[in-house]
């Protein structure tokens, strides 16, 4: 249930702060590059331990909270599609382009791999999870990362970061040709929309899914790109999520092991159907794939989830938390989460306080302008992917990460926003406007608080008539502000806390919703002349430019 008008806490105005900060420094992803050191390529080694995993689950908060100020997106938008770019580099591939046959460091393997990622039965000729072993047979040496048989751990997430940034920023930028990274320095042509067709043939043609490292597929990678292909059916009124669908059918009961009772007892970590090899886990392995299928099937993400607190004890006042069978915070920070999407008060005020306690939450940088979750672990950063994941607990309400892919907000593009706002000496906490009542609510504070109580000015945009609006600032009448046209105007205000509330005479029923639903599906790809920073010149809207904003009923 959402509140009203939501907010954004200041924990999440920080690590807003600090991902722009990341998205937007220059570095180098190329073979002859290397990422800037804040993001992060060591968490969950062997399996995760690439730093394109960071760009991964930096989306996710980013998602939550374009939903939570569905008014002022632009900000979002440019994270996104940096993020996006990078997602296409060598680097954010570098695993199967690097990583060629079996692992020659097999000898050197910790003994804690031993039976806990590597069956005991194979263990000293058996690649660790994580080594992509590309070219081994039966599939041989394969240059593109997208078009190979394995690789779903990146081309899966590739397509979920892609729909994210078309989903918040309202432009279907990927649907023109892009240029992946292959091996040798060779590079590959595709759109988004041959990325999702492929994706679906491909699951399509193996029913216990396609597989991330060569031999390995994982329920939890899988469910992963489940969800991009259901954004991706939102956005474009496509099919291809049935692929989802049809395998979680298929290996609800191959996948899972459940007593009679219908208590979890297992998780499949990755199945290897060369050697038919289940590789089981505790339940508590159930967090991450629940997380990625509470949108697509939320009974059976419950299930998941119920099964691993039980087994934890977390959702048991009397049992102590302890890290006795998850050293790595990972699942903490997506339990974090997942008790909050669930409603899960007790379970959650359990996680918080823990993660209060051994999280290390830290304001940070100018004037503490930014947040992030260090995690005593003594670096320069946050750490990236588990910072990104307990943000998105700062961020989500019940069925919030749910309501993000099953009712994707694509009226907010009509609807009066805001732009033109000078993040992050400026920051939003609030961005809503009331279509029913015709009110758009914004708040500001001063982000960097070096300019307090400096000059700036915000746009207001889609505003069906400029000349008949009245704002109010603060619970005051507000003048100081300038006619751009007919549907925008400038606001002029200061770098400090301000709340405004402007009637804008647009109004949209939920009969006139569905209408224009209907028409956004209609006129998806039709060219439109808006300008944008991210975006190339033959990106386009996805919203038809002939439904104007109006002050329907």
């Amino acid at each position: 249930m959402q509140h009203t008008h939501p907010e954004l806490n200041k924990r999440a105005q920080g690590w807003l702060n600090f991902l722009y900060l990341k998205a937007t420094t220059p570095d180098d992803w190329s073979e002859d590059g290397i990422p800037n050191d804040w993001w992060d390529k060591t968490s969950t080694a062997p399996m995760c331990s690439f730093p394109r995993f960071d760009l991964q689950e930096s989306t996710y908060a980013i998602g939550l909270m374009a939903d939570k100020t569905p008014a002022w997106r632009e900000v979002y938008s440019e994270i996104l599609d940096e993020i996006a770019e990078r997602s296409i580099t060598y680097w954010a591939a570098v695993d199967w382009l690097s990583q060629f046959g079996h692992d020659p460091d097999r000898p050197n393997y910790p003994e804690a791999w031993r039976g806990t990622l590597i069956p005991e039965e194979f263990w000293g000729n058996y690649d660790a999870p994580g080594w992509t072993a590309n070219g081994i047979a039966p599939w041989g040496f394969q240059m593109d990362p997208i078009g190979a048989d394995g690789n779903l751990f990146f081309k899966g997430w590739l397509n979920l970061t892609q729909s994210l940034h078309t989903y918040v920023s309202g432009y279907d930028k990927w649907s023109s040709p892009f240029s992946v990274a292959g091996a040798y320095s060779s590079r590959f042509e595709w759109t988004q929309h041959q990325l999702a067709d492929h994706l679906h043939q491909q699951w399509s043609k193996t029913p216990m899914g396609p597989h991330c490292e060569n031999t390995k597929a994982w329920p939890f990678c899988l469910s992963a790109a489940g969800l991009g292909l259901m954004m991706y059916d939102k956005i474009f009124d496509n099919h291809f999520h049935s692929s989802y669908s049809n395998w979680l059918s298929f290996t609800k009961d191959k996948y899972y092991g459940f007593d009679k009772n219908g208590s979890l007892q297992w998780v499949t970590m990755y199945f290897d159907e060369i050697n038919n090899h289940h590789h089981k886990t505790l339940p508590t392995h159930g967090l991450a794939v629940a997380f990625y299928a509470k949108p697509q099937d939320p009974q059976f993400a419950e299930m998941l989830y119920r099964g691993a607190i039980n087994f934890l004890g977390w959702d048991n006042p009397s049992t102590p938390i302890s890290n006795e069978f998850m050293p790595d915070p990972r699942m903490f920070a997506l339990g974090l989460t997942m008790s909050l999407e669930f409603d899960d008060q007790v379970t959650h005020e359990r996680l918080k306080k823990y993660a209060e306690e051994n999280f290390e939450p830290q304001f940070f940088g100018l004037n503490d302008s930014q947040f992030g979750f260090w995690f005593n672990l003594g670096e320069k950063w946050p750490r990236g992917q588990l910072s990104a994941l307990a943000m998105c607990s700062e961020v989500c309400e019940p069925d919030a990460w749910e309501t993000l892919f099953n009712k994707p907000n694509l009226s907010k593009f009509y609807s009066p926003s805001i732009q033109g706002v000078d993040f992050p000496a400026v920051f939003i906490e609030k961005a809503f406007h009331d279509d029913h009542k015709g009110v758009l609510h914004f708040s500001i504070c001063d982000g960097d608080k070096t300019k307090t109580n400096k000059k700036t000015s915000i746009e207001v945009i889609n505003i069906p008539d400029a000349n008949s609006i009245s704002i109010m600032c603060d619970g005051k009448e507000f003048q100081d502000y300038r006619l751009i046209d007919d549907s925008k105007i400038a606001i002029n205000t200061e770098v400090r806390k301000h709340n405004f509330e402007i009637k804008t005479g647009y109004y949209l029923s939920k009969q006139s919703q569905h209408s224009l639903n209907k028409k956004l599906k209609e006129f998806k790809n039709v060219e439109s002349n808006i300008e944008r920073n991210s975006s190339s010149e033959n990106s386009r809207l996805i919203l038809p430019p002939n439904f104007s904003s109006c002050s329907c009923c």
